[in-house]
């Protein structure tokens, strides 16, 4: 249950205006109903009953229309002066109209004296009482100077001025205690109202799903996280949206353990680890963390991956040794006049493919290193072709095919050709493992064409396809369907794009009828505006 918030001073004070206002009429109305109607005895005899009776009709007239004013909530401060500033002035005709009532009229006037004050500052306050105490010691004086009889002591006069301003003191006080206390509350409940935003804020953009349960097992409240994995989860069962969870809960609630096995929630299978608390001692109210246990894989993913990087290399360091002394060997032998035309082609396969092995060596150390890379502007078309060339003269027999399709037109992009080359490998080499229907060779197609004002490449080959499931994982470090794979081919291919402004992404063509691998290129209008 949410506790009522206070007031803010001036609402406050308004409050306590209204009621005041409401006594007065309520004052008004007493004296003219003793004064007007049967009952006017108990007032006794009237010293001059034309002035009584003006006065109380008038003090009715004004209290209404006081009462009015303090209803719209305005000018609070004059409010109270004139109303107080008539109560004296009535009361002093009505004192000297009816000299037998003078008592309980002084005593009616001692709490409008002591309500200014509560509402008004100290200085107004007591000025209000000296002039109340004032108004009936020259009422006073008024009937001394007259040809009636005093019927009461100056000492009454004297006490109830007295009493005048004790109680403007003492109500200032309790007014300026109400204030200090009011603002104190008010300070305190901004100061609770911005906590609660702050842990809502925080609740709602935690990376763990939070819900709170009641003992129904109904789901209260769910953060964004919780509704991101569970859906529209308001007031629904925990049973019904994750079972699992729920019977985990039954189990936390009976013996205060639960198993601290992950478990899988939501079409994306997220991987989660729910923990529960308490929220109040005796309450079945619980709290239901769903931890995304992936975190931890990640963390040790990113861990691997610093370590592999710098394994890597100096791994791709050590390669480059033996590997010029393969390439000088390659070429000492092509200068042989021995050698024959078939076997000095091999000789220019194994040079090539040691260029093209030291420039993945060079693409691996730049990567480990993030080195910037040097995009430059290539024909599109004439480098696919170039390379379904040089790929088919290393691919084994039986293999597969791999075409290139495409207009013969220029086809601009900006890349750097060693990344864009191992990016290729690595896409046309997954195709032909991993893109043939059972019993059939693999057929991979290289289209370059423009999408938009992209130049892209499409590597599409013509097998099963790749699941709903399998496609959301396929750019995460090693993440592999293969038992020899090593889950690095897509991770490094997409990282080497990135490098060049470029984009490399999945394109699903539905169950059966292959998988498509693009490349986008930047604009190069873009670049030119870059």
């Amino acid at each position: 249950m949410r506790s009522r918030e206070p007031l803010p001073i001036t609402d406050a004070l308004r409050r306590e205006l209204y009621f005041f206002s409401l006594y007065r009429v309520f004052e008004a109305a007493l004296l003219a109903l003793v004064l007007f109607s049967p009952f006017g005895f108990l007032a006794g005899e009237p010293r001059l009953p034309a002035l009584a009776r003006g006065v109380s009709f008038l003090y009715l007239f004004a209290a209404l229309l006081l009462f009015q004013w303090a209803r719209r909530g305005q000018g609070l401060r004059w409010q109270v002066l004139l109303g107080t500033g008539i109560d004296i002035v009535a009361a002093t005709l009505a004192t000297h109209a009816l000299p037998e009532a003078a008592a309980g009229i002084a005593l009616m006037l001692l709490f409008n004296v002591g309500s200014a004050a509560l509402l008004l500052p100290l200085r107004f306050g007591l000025g209000g009482a000296l002039l109340a105490g004032g108004a009936l010691t020259a009422e006073y004086v008024w009937t001394q100077l007259g040809d009636a009889a005093q019927p009461r002591p100056f000492a009454e006069v004297l006490m109830f001025s007295v009493s005048f301003l004790s109680i403007a003191m003492l109500t200032y006080l309790l007014g300026r205690q109400m204030r200090d206390s009011h603002a104190l509350a008010e300070r305190r409940g901004a100061e609770l109202a911005d906590l609660a935003a702050v842990n809502e804020l925080i609740i709602r953009r935690m990376h763990a799903g939070v819900l709170l349960v009641d003992g129904e097992g109904h789901v209260q409240l769910a953060n964004e996280a919780a509704a991101a994995l569970l859906g529209d989860v308001g007031g629904r069962s925990i049973d019904l949206l994750a079972p699992e969870v729920a019977r985990r809960l039954r189990q936390w609630r009976g013996d205060g353990k639960a198993p601290d096995v992950p478990l899988r929630l939501g079409t994306d299978q997220v991987e989660v680890l729910p923990r529960f608390a308490g929220l109040l001692g005796n309450s079945d109210i619980a709290l239901v963390f769903l931890d995304d246990a992936s975190q931890v894989s990640r963390r040790a993913e990113s861990l691997t991956l610093a370590t592999l990087g710098r394994f890597s290399a100096s791994l791709a360091h050590e390669i480059r040794n033996p590997l010029a002394a393969i390439n000088y060997a390659a070429q000492l032998l092509e200068e042989s006049p021995k050698i024959a035309d078939g076997d000095r082609r091999l000789l220019q396969i194994v040079h090539q493919q040691c260029q093209r092995t030291n420039d993945i060596v060079e693409s691996v150390l730049g990567l480990a290193r993030r080195e910037r890379a040097t995009p430059e502007q290539l024909d599109l078309n004439a480098f696919c072709r170039r390379f379904v060339t040089d790929f088919r003269d290393t691919m084994p027999e039986g293999t597969g095919n791999v075409s290139a399709a495409g207009a013969d037109l220029s086809l601009p992009g900006m890349f750097d050709s060693r990344h864009l080359y191992q990016v290729m490998t690595v896409l046309v080499q997954n195709a032909l493992n991993h893109g043939r229907q059972p019993g059939q060779a693999a057929l991979v197609t290289v289209h370059p064409h423009r999408e938009g004002a992209n130049p892209v490449i499409d590597v599409i080959d013509r097998g099963p396809g790749i699941p709903e499931g399998v496609a959301a994982q396929l750019f995460r470090p090693f993440y592999t369907t293969s038992e020899h794979g090593t889950g690095l081919g897509l991770y490094i291919a997409r990282e080497l794009c990135h490098a060049n402004d470029a984009r490399l992404d999945y394109i699903a063509r539905g169950a059966g009828t292959g998988s498509c691998f693009r490349i986008t290129f930047p604009a190069m209008n873009a670049l030119l505006r870059h």
